[in-house]
Protein backbone atom coordinates (compact mmCIF):
# COMPACT_ATOMS: atom_id res chain seq x y z
CA UNK A 1 0.00 0.00 0.00
CA UNK A 2 1.25 3.45 -0.91
CA UNK A 3 0.73 5.59 2.19
CA UNK A 4 0.74 8.83 0.23
CA UNK A 5 3.48 10.52 2.25
CA UNK A 6 6.43 10.29 -0.12
CA UNK A 7 8.31 13.60 -0.08
CA UNK A 8 7.08 14.52 3.40
CA UNK A 9 9.44 15.26 6.28
CA UNK A 10 9.46 13.89 9.81
CA UNK A 11 11.15 14.57 13.14
CA UNK A 12 11.39 11.41 15.23
CA UNK A 13 12.53 11.95 18.79
CA UNK A 14 14.78 9.37 20.46
CA UNK A 15 15.08 7.66 17.10
CA UNK A 16 18.50 6.07 17.50
CA UNK A 17 17.17 2.79 18.94
CA UNK A 18 14.09 0.80 19.83
CA UNK A 19 10.62 1.85 18.75
CA UNK A 20 11.79 5.31 17.71
CA UNK A 21 14.29 3.83 15.28
CA UNK A 22 11.71 1.37 13.95
CA UNK A 23 9.27 4.24 13.35
CA UNK A 24 11.92 6.28 11.55
CA UNK A 25 12.82 3.31 9.35
CA UNK A 26 9.17 2.69 8.44
CA UNK A 27 8.66 6.34 7.49
CA UNK A 28 11.86 6.43 5.44
CA UNK A 29 10.74 3.32 3.59
CA UNK A 30 7.69 5.32 2.48
CA UNK A 31 9.86 8.07 1.03
CA UNK A 32 9.78 10.40 4.03
CA UNK A 33 12.96 12.30 4.86
CA UNK A 34 13.58 11.88 8.56
CA UNK A 35 15.54 13.71 11.23
CA UNK A 36 16.21 11.74 14.40
CA UNK A 37 17.84 12.57 17.68
CA UNK A 38 19.60 10.80 20.49
CA UNK A 39 22.05 11.69 23.22
CA UNK A 40 24.98 9.72 21.83
CA UNK A 41 26.52 10.92 18.56
CA UNK A 42 27.90 7.51 17.57
CA UNK A 43 24.55 5.77 18.08
CA UNK A 44 22.69 8.47 16.17
CA UNK A 45 25.11 8.25 13.24
CA UNK A 46 24.80 4.47 13.18
CA UNK A 47 21.00 4.71 13.20
CA UNK A 48 20.99 7.20 10.32
CA UNK A 49 23.06 4.80 8.24
CA UNK A 50 20.43 2.14 8.85
CA UNK A 51 17.51 4.46 8.07
CA UNK A 52 18.85 5.81 4.76
CA UNK A 53 16.92 8.17 2.46
CA UNK A 54 19.03 11.15 3.52
CA UNK A 55 18.14 10.88 7.20
CA UNK A 56 19.54 13.67 9.38
CA UNK A 57 21.39 12.90 12.63
CA UNK A 58 20.91 15.32 15.54
CA UNK A 59 22.22 15.13 19.08
CA UNK A 60 19.61 16.24 21.61
CA UNK A 61 18.24 15.24 24.99
CA UNK A 62 14.45 15.46 24.84
CA UNK A 63 14.27 14.76 28.57
CA UNK A 64 14.14 18.52 29.12
CA UNK A 65 11.78 21.05 27.59
CA UNK A 66 14.75 23.01 26.26
CA UNK A 67 16.19 19.91 24.62
CA UNK A 68 12.83 18.88 23.19
CA UNK A 69 12.18 22.33 21.74
CA UNK A 70 15.70 22.55 20.39
CA UNK A 71 15.37 19.23 18.60
CA UNK A 72 12.26 20.35 16.73
CA UNK A 73 13.84 23.65 15.72
CA UNK A 74 17.03 21.94 14.51
CA UNK A 75 15.02 19.34 12.61
CA UNK A 76 12.91 22.03 10.94
CA UNK A 77 16.05 23.90 9.90
CA UNK A 78 17.68 20.77 8.51
CA UNK A 79 14.58 19.50 6.69
CA UNK A 80 13.05 22.81 5.66
CA UNK A 81 9.82 22.03 7.50
CA UNK A 82 8.29 19.33 9.69
CA UNK A 83 5.21 17.59 8.33
CA UNK A 84 5.28 14.70 10.79
CA UNK A 85 6.29 14.73 14.45
CA UNK A 86 6.85 11.49 16.35
CA UNK A 87 7.31 12.22 20.03
CA UNK A 88 9.21 9.63 21.98
CA UNK A 89 11.51 9.30 24.95
CA UNK A 90 12.94 6.61 27.15
CA UNK A 91 11.16 5.70 30.35
CA UNK A 92 12.04 6.88 33.86
CA UNK A 93 13.50 4.47 36.44
CA UNK A 94 11.23 1.72 37.76
CA UNK A 95 9.79 1.96 41.24
CA UNK A 96 6.71 1.67 43.42
CA UNK A 97 4.87 4.28 45.49
CA UNK A 98 6.86 3.20 48.55
CA UNK A 99 10.26 3.13 46.87
CA UNK A 100 9.94 6.30 44.76
CA UNK A 101 10.92 9.62 46.31
CA UNK A 102 8.86 12.71 45.62
CA UNK A 103 11.87 14.34 43.96
CA UNK A 104 11.79 11.66 41.25
CA UNK A 105 8.45 12.80 39.85
CA UNK A 106 9.56 16.14 38.43
CA UNK A 107 12.21 14.72 36.05
CA UNK A 108 9.82 11.93 35.05
CA UNK A 109 7.15 14.46 34.14
CA UNK A 110 9.73 16.45 32.17
CA UNK A 111 10.78 13.30 30.30
CA UNK A 112 7.42 11.79 29.39
CA UNK A 113 4.92 14.66 29.62
CA UNK A 114 6.49 18.10 29.27
CA UNK A 115 8.78 16.97 26.45
CA UNK A 116 5.67 16.03 24.45
CA UNK A 117 4.10 19.43 25.16
CA UNK A 118 7.30 21.24 24.19
CA UNK A 119 7.74 19.38 20.90
CA UNK A 120 4.12 20.00 19.96
CA UNK A 121 4.40 23.68 20.87
CA UNK A 122 7.32 24.00 18.45
CA UNK A 123 6.02 21.81 15.60
CA UNK A 124 2.23 22.13 15.46
CA UNK A 125 1.67 25.86 14.72
CA UNK A 126 3.58 25.68 11.39
CA UNK A 127 1.58 22.55 10.52
CA UNK A 128 -1.61 24.50 11.15
CA UNK A 129 -0.42 27.28 8.85
CA UNK A 130 0.27 24.76 6.06
CA UNK A 131 -3.05 22.95 6.74
CA UNK A 132 -1.37 19.53 6.96
CA UNK A 133 0.38 17.73 9.77
CA UNK A 134 0.69 14.51 11.72
CA UNK A 135 1.62 14.13 15.38
CA UNK A 136 2.10 10.60 16.70
CA UNK A 137 3.18 10.11 20.28
CA UNK A 138 4.76 6.85 21.39
CA UNK A 139 3.45 6.31 24.91
CA UNK A 140 2.69 2.97 26.63
CA UNK A 141 -0.07 0.46 27.22
CA UNK A 142 0.40 1.48 30.86
CA UNK A 143 -1.82 4.47 30.07
CA UNK A 144 -4.74 2.02 29.90
CA UNK A 145 -3.52 -0.51 32.43
CA UNK A 146 -0.79 0.68 34.84
CA UNK A 147 2.24 -1.58 34.99
CA UNK A 148 3.53 -2.68 38.37
CA UNK A 149 6.79 -1.06 39.49
CA UNK A 150 6.55 1.67 36.81
CA UNK A 151 4.69 4.31 38.81
CA UNK A 152 6.64 7.23 37.29
CA UNK A 153 5.99 6.17 33.70
CA UNK A 154 2.35 5.34 34.44
CA UNK A 155 1.81 8.81 35.88
CA UNK A 156 3.65 10.91 33.32
CA UNK A 157 2.43 9.15 30.18
CA UNK A 158 -1.18 9.32 31.33
CA UNK A 159 -0.82 13.09 31.60
CA UNK A 160 0.61 13.20 28.07
CA UNK A 161 -2.39 11.25 26.78
CA UNK A 162 -4.77 13.83 28.23
CA UNK A 163 -2.79 16.64 26.61
CA UNK A 164 -2.75 14.91 23.22
CA UNK A 165 -6.49 14.26 23.22
CA UNK A 166 -7.16 17.90 24.01
CA UNK A 167 -4.74 19.11 21.32
CA UNK A 168 -6.28 16.79 18.73
CA UNK A 169 -9.69 18.39 19.15
CA UNK A 170 -8.28 21.91 18.95
CA UNK A 171 -6.31 21.48 15.70
CA UNK A 172 -8.48 18.99 13.78
CA UNK A 173 -10.01 21.72 11.58
CA UNK A 174 -6.51 22.79 10.53
CA UNK A 175 -5.71 19.50 8.83
CA UNK A 176 -3.48 18.30 11.68
CA UNK A 177 -4.09 14.90 13.26
CA UNK A 178 -2.84 14.01 16.74
CA UNK A 179 -2.78 10.41 17.92
CA UNK A 180 -0.88 8.24 20.36
CA UNK A 181 0.33 4.70 19.86
CA UNK A 182 0.60 2.64 23.01
CA UNK A 183 3.10 -0.21 22.79
CA UNK A 184 2.81 -3.27 24.90
CA UNK A 185 5.87 -5.48 25.21
CA UNK A 186 8.29 -5.25 22.29
CA UNK A 187 11.78 -6.67 21.90
CA UNK A 188 13.69 -3.49 22.75
CA UNK A 189 16.73 -2.92 24.94
CA UNK A 190 14.52 -1.43 27.66
CA UNK A 191 12.36 -4.56 27.77
CA UNK A 192 15.44 -6.75 27.99
CA UNK A 193 16.74 -4.63 30.85
CA UNK A 194 13.43 -4.80 32.74
CA UNK A 195 13.25 -8.59 32.34
CA UNK A 196 16.94 -9.31 32.87
CA UNK A 197 17.34 -10.46 29.28
CA UNK A 198 14.59 -13.07 29.60
CA UNK A 199 12.38 -11.78 26.79
CA UNK A 200 10.61 -15.12 26.47
CA UNK A 201 9.33 -14.75 30.02
CA UNK A 202 7.76 -11.43 29.08
CA UNK A 203 5.59 -13.19 26.46
CA UNK A 204 3.62 -15.15 29.05
CA UNK A 205 0.06 -13.94 29.10
CA UNK A 206 0.20 -12.30 25.65
CA UNK A 207 -2.48 -13.89 23.43
CA UNK A 208 -0.24 -13.51 20.36
CA UNK A 209 2.28 -15.77 22.12
CA UNK A 210 5.29 -13.51 21.65
CA UNK A 211 6.55 -10.03 22.36
CA UNK A 212 6.22 -7.59 19.49
CA UNK A 213 8.81 -6.83 16.85
CA UNK A 214 9.84 -3.17 16.66
CA UNK A 215 9.44 -3.18 12.86
CA UNK A 216 5.79 -4.17 13.17
CA UNK A 217 5.22 -1.32 15.59
CA UNK A 218 6.96 1.10 13.22
CA UNK A 219 4.59 0.07 10.44
CA UNK A 220 1.62 1.08 12.61
CA UNK A 221 3.18 4.49 13.28
CA UNK A 222 3.78 5.03 9.56
CA UNK A 223 0.17 4.20 8.74
CA UNK A 224 -1.14 6.64 11.36
CA UNK A 225 0.98 9.30 9.61
CA UNK A 226 -0.41 8.38 6.19
CA UNK A 227 -2.81 10.16 3.90
CA UNK A 228 -5.20 7.24 4.40
CA UNK A 229 -5.42 8.09 8.12
CA UNK A 230 -6.47 11.71 7.60
CA UNK A 231 -9.76 11.14 9.47
CA UNK A 232 -8.09 9.41 12.41
CA UNK A 233 -7.39 11.84 15.23
CA UNK A 234 -7.62 11.89 18.99
CA UNK A 235 -7.10 8.12 19.04
CA UNK A 236 -5.02 6.13 21.48
CA UNK A 237 -4.09 2.90 19.73
CA UNK A 238 -2.79 -0.03 21.74
CA UNK A 239 -0.35 -2.34 19.96
CA UNK A 240 0.20 -5.20 22.36
CA UNK A 241 -0.61 -8.57 20.79
CA UNK A 242 -4.01 -8.64 22.51
CA UNK A 243 -2.66 -8.36 26.05
CA UNK A 244 -5.02 -5.58 27.07
CA UNK A 245 -8.29 -7.29 27.90
CA UNK A 246 -10.77 -4.48 28.62
CA UNK A 247 -13.40 -3.33 26.12
CA UNK A 248 -12.23 0.31 26.14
Amino acid sequence: MNLGIEGRTAAVAAGSAGLGLASAQALAAEGVRVAICGRDRARVNDAVARIGNGAVPLVADVGTTAGATGFVHEAAEALGRIDILVTNAGGPPPGTFASTDLDAYEPALALNLLSVVAMCKAAVPPMQERRWGRVVAITSIAVRQPIETLILSNTARTGATGFLKTLAREVARDGVTVNSVQPGLHATDRLKALYGGEVEAAARGIPAGAVGEPADFGAIVAFVCSQHAKYLTGAAIHVDGGAYAALQ
